[in-house]
């Protein structure tokens, strides 16, 4: 939403890009900003563009209006960028390594299916949707897993990152992986 500047080429070209409606939305992005700014790039103005241009100043006059009649100052639209809550390299190596090379214990990955579980409703009484799709999203498939769906490598890698990212996971691979060692 934060664009400034948007440059339109060949603006005199007829298409649907290049239609009124396409224009009014490129220019209300730009509009989003103070300081944005839309250049079309044309030999000549077609209809869509005087449409757009007539529309866009229309509105603007109205805004201008509104604003100046309830004292308000514009300010350029700012939206928080959410990092992504899992990254495969945020994962350690080696519980990726042990759960897709050997698997986990049924009991472990059912564990690990209640914890997230706990999570997703959390979130959802937090009103963090989003958060709470991405954790139903990991259960569905640690369950495809307990149910034998899944069998092949590259499914013990998402699967093996689904655990990964679980609230208890790193304590459960820690005592999975001591109970292996030995002679």
């Amino acid at each position: 939403p934060e664009v400034a500047f948007i440059g339109i080429l060949d603006a005199d070209k007829e298409g649907y890009l290049r239609a009124f409606r396409s224009f009014i939305q490129i220019i209300g992005r730009a509009a989003r900003n103070v300081e944005g700014h839309v250049v079309m790039y044309a030999d000549s103005i077609t209809d869509s563009m005087r449409q757009a241009l007539d529309e866009t100043e229309r509105r603007r006059n109205r805004q201008i209006a509104y604003n100046a009649e309830h004292g308000i100052t514009p300010e350029t639209v700012k939206k928080a960028i959410y990092a992504l809550e899992i990254n495969e390299n945020d994962i350690q190596a080696d519980a990726i390594e042990i759960m897709a090379g050997a698997g986990v214990p049924r009991e472990d990955l059912l564990a690990i299916v209640r914890d997230l579980e706990k999570e997703m409703r959390r979130l959802s009484k937090e009103l963090q949707f989003e958060d709470a799709a991405r954790v139903r999203d990991r259960i569905i498939l640690l369950r495809r897993r307990l149910s034998g769906e899944l069998e092949t490598k590259e499914d013990d890698a998402d699967v093996a990152m689904a655990i990964a990212a679980a609230p208890k996971a790193k304590t459960t691979v820690r005592n999975w992986r001591r109970t292996r060692r030995g002679p």
